[in-house]
């Protein structure tokens, strides 16, 4: 690679820089993408699982924005489905909250202000005796329902550098820039990966590093959002939007079937985005916000799991977090002798529109540079017969008798229609295969090749978790995944599971491999 140049190199492998990737080599242009962690390792793994319009934007004013959001719900709906999918939200009303005719203009507005085809619209609901108000304190009568969906976050920036990589992009994670500057009218970028050090060169270069970024020209604002995770304390599937005593708003989300999802805090944050964590006070404030509501009373003993993650938001003179501008800016910079464009704010919901808008901004430099491409596209997985997601699962229920009903939802979630990828040797198996029955792939494009991946001994397995070692050497060949913790926490979220020897086998099979 040394001498030879790339049409983009994307430093930054969230969902902006993997978003931007795709959209770009879909085009027909050479990408390179360098990552200094693992996908998703930053913000792009640390939000409140949605893919919204903001309903509480509308307060602010930014009409654009829910606008722009609210029309990729439906796209991303299509290009994900096993990913992403739809949501109810309970708002309970609250008197000296907001007063309940600018509730409902808010979600009158919010119905029609994108282009809704799936999703139904907002109406008043009564919370007595309903499903709905039977984990609410009995104080809350009414109250009002609208939708937006949930998503899996870190594996829809994974599926989005799969998806690049098949394109031809080059994905390098673990790769840290070290230095870049321009070199006979093109960028000269030096990297450094487990101590080995290479020079690639672009003809322009796109940062996306999120929080990393730095900036001159904008005023950037670090707000930390923080996150809980809880054993289940409702039934059913709906979400509740709740609104703290500071007329901030909290989500109760369900999540991965046995546990709850509160959050967000959001304050400015100073320091390193690597080392954000969230703190007691944050805890407590979560804790509560849901106690305020629910008759199941929380404590901080409940907290199985939290995490903490760093957006960058463009400085708008707010010294309120929740009023920082959540727009996103695009700037292009040609003074050093070669093009580079910055990336500034943004959000999840956003990212497909964010990299077309990027793609606008290069274009000029690349004639040559096909037309917008990745609305109508699937991503790897999300290509489900029919579009119907519960009529997929039920016939790879025949497929693969031997899987439970809870493995094989979380397959289906997490790989789409890839599961067959990974489980095609066991097709009509009538058992669960065992660790050391599962023969690695042939053929692997990446190292460590499938022959490498030592597997378990024999009988060894533990099957609770309906965790394969099949599926290691998917992740590891297929989607970038090198340790332990990128299968745990991003490609699956079984570092929630209570399963203590299946997770030391994993941990365990990563430190043998030394991938």
């Amino acid at each position: 690679m040394k001498n030879h140049t790339v049409d983009i190199l994307v430093i930054g492998g969230g969902i902006n820089g993997t978003g931007i990737a795709l959209d770009a080599v879909g085009r027909g242009l050479s990408v390179i993408l360098c990552e200094q962690n693992d996908l998703a390792s930053g913000t792009s793994s640390k939000s409140t699982k949605l893919i919204h319009g903001g309903l509480r934007y509308l307060e602010h004013g930014a009409f654009k924005l829910v606008h722009e959001s609210l029309n990729e719900r439906e796209v991303l709906m299509k290009k994900a489905p096993h990913l992403i999918s739809p949501l109810t939200f309970i708002i309970p009303y609250q008197p000296q909250s907001r007063p309940p005719w600018m509730i409902r203009l808010g979600l009158w507005i919010y119905d029609h202000l994108g282009h809704r085809v799936t999703l139904p619209g907002s109406e008043s609901v009564s919370l007595e005796g309903t499903d709905f108000g039977a984990p609410l304190k009995t104080s809350f009568k009414k109250g009002f329902s609208y939708s937006d969906c949930r998503v899996d976050d870190a594996r829809l920036v994974v599926e989005n550098a799969v998806a690049a990589k098949a394109l031809g992009a080059e994905i390098f994670t673990r790769c840290r820039v070290i230095r870049y500057g321009v070199k006979d009218k093109r960028w000269e970028v030096e990297t450094e990966y487990k101590g080995n050090r290479q020079i690639f060169y672009a003809r322009v270069l796109i940062n996306a590093t999120g929080p990393w970024i730095q900036s001159q020209a904008f005023s950037m604002k670090l707000v930390k959002g923080s996150h809980i995770i809880v054993p289940r304390v409702y039934e059913g599937e709906h979400a509740y939007l709740i609104q703290h005593s500071d007329k901030r708003v909290i989500f109760a989300i369900p999540y991965e079937k046995h546990f709850t999802l509160i959050g967000t805090t959001e304050e400015m944050y100073e320091g390193d985005p690597s080392k954000a964590h969230i703190d007691e006070t944050e805890k407590n404030y979560l804790v509560n916000a849901f106690n305020e509501y629910f008759q199941h009373t929380l404590t901080l003993k409940d907290i199985v799991a939290d995490y903490s993650g760093v957006r960058p938001l463009i400085g708008d003179g707010s010294e309120n977090p929740s009023n920082i501008s959540r727009e996103y800016i695009l700037s292009l910079d040609q003074s050093q002798g070669a093009p580079i464009l910055s990336v500034f704010g943004g959000k999840i919901t956003t990212y497909r529109r964010l990299a077309e808008h990027a793609m606008e901004k290069i274009s000029h430099f690349f004639p040559q540079m096909k037309s917008a491409w990745t609305k109508e596209a699937t991503l790897p997985g999300g290509d489900i017969p029919h579009g119907s997601l519960s009529s997929y699962i039920h016939a790879m229920g025949i497929k693969y008798p031997f899987l439970s009903e809870s493995e094989l939802s979380r397959l289906v979630h997490c790989y789409g229609t890839r599961m067959e990828m990974i489980l095609a040797p066991f097709e009509g198996a009538d058992r669960a295969p065992a660790f050391g029955d599962l023969a690695p792939f042939e053929g692997a494009d990446r190292a460590p090749a499938f022959g490498d991946l030592a597997p378990f001994e024999k009988g060894a397995a533990p099957q609770a978790q309906g965790f394969y070692e099949q599926e290691l050497a998917y992740s590891v060949t297929h989607e970038f995944t090198q340790t332990a913790d990128d299968f745990l926490t991003r490609r699956t979220k079984l570092y929630l599971s209570k399963n203590a020897p299946t997770l030391q086998k994993i941990r365990d099979w990563f430190a043998k491999n030394r991938l």
